[in-house]
């Protein structure tokens, strides 16, 4: 009996847990306020390009900054390579793009999220952080 007990209760507090947490609104503000603290950090590092620097930094964006190191960000990654010298290994923008969009289009087994494919990043927000990716 008590053992049912402890289970139904947490049963019942990952519910109200997943409720919460998957509700649009609580989702919503945390997401706006991780890309409000990023921009802050953008327009002292980045002020010509907040716009696609803010979801790159933003840990509930692109957080670009959890694998990779680019200049100015906090905390960076060293799972992938840094971002640097990005014109130089992607002359095309339309390639960088399209592994931003999707990075296991040319490679299956890559740790890259697909942001665009999986909508982790809208339309607009990968083409900001294409262009901002691209001019490191």
């Amino acid at each position: 009996m008590i053992k049912n007990k402890h289970f139904s209760t947490l049963v019942l507090s990952a519910v109200v847990s997943i409720a919460i947490l998957a509700t649009p609104s609580y989702a919503g503000k945390k997401e706006e306020k991780a890309l409000k603290k990023a921009a802050k950090l953008c327009k002292q590092t980045y002020p010509a390009n907040v716009e696609g620097c803010a979801p790159a930094f933003s840990r509930s964006h692109g957080n670009c900054l959890g694998c990779h190191n680019i200049q100015g960000g906090t905390q960076p990654g060293n799972v992938a390579p840094p971002l640097v010298a990005m014109k130089a290994r992607f002359p095309n923008r339309a390639v960088l793009r399209a592994q931003i969009w999707d990075a296991t289009v040319k490679n299956p087994n890559s740790l890259m999220p697909p942001m665009g494919k999986h909508k982790i990043l809208t339309e607009k927000q990968v083409d900001s952080v294409t262009d901002f990716i691209h001019s490191l």
